[in-house]
């Protein structure tokens, strides 16, 4: 659809996601995937506008606040903010780690997971889209798309942090602070991670941003099924 409009669309996977490679050294801090973005967007021939969900999102913060600035055009951010509730980072973090070892005897096994992490949205069996999430391995068994040492390092570090409750006064909210691009956040309005007042943080940190908020979409706001944006948004 971007391509139909005259976009260049480019979808990205971060280390140790989909089809690019797993770090062997375990490398997946946010300056890490920070590194990655400013690399990519360094190959093109222009700024791009960076649109990142949730990881993406925060090596997004990252990379124009800290690592280069001046590396993109804009940046959009899907239901993330340097704040986030302690809850639910448990909760994505529990969905990611379920599995990830064990892996699945099918898709649709997968499917059902997923439809328990996403009680809102009906409930399906396994999709053709599902496959970019899976692979599956000699053992004949599905596993997710990302490497298990990624969630092991999340895991790690939200212990260290305690309870989690204020991502937003470190790094990431002093790189927040500095973006100086146009900025975007979207917010699912059911969202579990991203609180009203995780997005007043963050419009406090980045005064400037526009702010959408998605009614009835969860985290996952892409993954919800919704009526058409203008209808459903809260934007200003």
């Amino acid at each position: 659809m971007l391509a139909r409009h005259g976009f260049r669309a480019i979808a990205l996977d971060l280390r140790g996601h989909g089809e690019s490679a797993w770090a062997d050294d375990g490398a997946y801090d946010i300056v890490d995937f920070a590194g990655d973005l400013v690399a990519i967007a360094g190959s093109l021939d222009r700024k791009p506008a960076l649109i990142g969900a949730s990881l993406g999102g925060l090596a997004g913060i990252m990379a124009e606040g800290e690592v280069a600035p001046g590396s993109f055009a804009s940046l959009t951010l899907v239901d993330i903010t340097p704040q986030m509730e302690a809850g639910g980072v448990t909760r994505v973090v529990g969905f990611m780690a379920a599995h990830a070892r064990e892996g699945f005897a099918s898709p649709d096994e997968a499917a059902r997971v997923i439809s328990e992490y996403l009680p809102h949205r009906p409930s399906r069996k396994a999709s053709s889209g599902l496959a970019h999430y899976l692979r599956q391995k000699e053992d004949g068994r599905y596993y997710w798309h990302w490497d298990p040492a990624f969630i092991d390092g999340i895991m790690r570090r939200h212990a260290e942090r305690g309870d989690g409750s204020d991502y937003g006064l470190g790094e990431l909210g002093e790189a927040a602070a500095r973006l100086a691009l146009p900025v975007h956040l979207i917010r699912g309005g059911s969202s579990d991670l991203v609180s009203p007042e995780a997005v007043a943080h963050f419009r406090a940190l980045v005064p400037h941003a526009a702010y959408s908020d998605i009614a009835d979409a969860t985290h996952m706001v892409s993954a919800t099924r919704t009526t058409p944006l203008a209808t459903r948004s809260s934007i200003s």
